[in-house]
């Protein structure tokens, strides 16, 4: 051989030592790739925000990192309860006992009940209502959806939106978390008999409603939802 040949396959060698080196053999051993969408499924709070939850999960207090880690005492419930006010206390009293608990995130949870449970209740859709409310509610609800159906009328709703949903009350009872929240909302509602005759509502006009309601949940439950227990007129 030449002595370029020989240069030749001399660097050959050096470059295959040094690739050897660097990316290492395969022993039938090594770790699989990292998988990032799996390891966040497996981190609790950090699952996939657009999966829309079934009924009965719309106010899911998922784990998530506890507040007290990130935000201050005094700023914990800031812009939603008053310094030192019996709300405040009350979501203290949740918080003492549930360390996941984010009022933020129970809230818009609450929005989305409250949408689903009216329309529910509008559509006669008693299987929605079941998961969504405690029995004693539930019993009224259909109550009144029995004597609906029995003058045979029909009730259409439309929302128009949630402009504010506002804790009111908080409190923890036996280790049962009750929150109440003042729904502000305009909707559109009708309520026809078998003819198609309006006899309450409009079919145009949109109405300004405020309800108060109260949910709860047992904290000391691996169950994270919450239900409707109670609702009234504004306070």
């Amino acid at each position: 051989m030449d002595i370029y040949t020989i240069i030749f396959l001399a660097l050959a060698v050096f470059i295959f030592l040094r690739l050897r080196n660097v990316l290492g053999q395969r022993t039938g051993s090594e770790r699989p790739p990292f998988d990032r969408a799996a390891a966040r499924d497996m981190i609790p709070g950090k699952q996939d925000t657009n999966v829309v939850s079934m009924p009965g999960s719309v106010i899911d207090q998922s784990p998530i990192a506890p507040s007290a880690d990130v935000v201050p005492p005094s700023d914990r419930w800031k812009g939603i309860a008053e310094p030192d006010s019996p709300l405040e206390h009350g979501l203290n009293a949740v918080f003492t006992q549930d360390s996941s608990f984010d009022a933020n995130h129970f809230l818009s949870g609450a929005k989305g009940a409250y949408e689903m449970i009216v329309m529910a209740f509008a559509n006669g859709d008693r299987r929605a209502l079941k998961d969504l409310l405690s029995s004693e509610v539930y019993e009224s609800f259909e109550a009144a959806i029995k004597d609906r159906e029995k003058n045979e009328l029909k009730t259409e709703t439309r929302f128009v939106a949630i402009e504010k949903a506002e804790l009111l009350g908080a409190e923890v009872r036996d280790h049962v978390a009750q929150l109440t929240v003042k729904f502000v909302s305009q909707m559109i509602s009708v309520t026809r008999d078998k003819a198609g005759a309006v006899v309450d509502g409009s079919p145009d006009k949109v109405a300004d409603i405020t309800d108060v309601w109260t949910f709860a949940r047992d904290i000391s439950s691996r169950d994270p939802n919450w239900k409707l227990v109670g609702t009234g007129n504004e306070l």
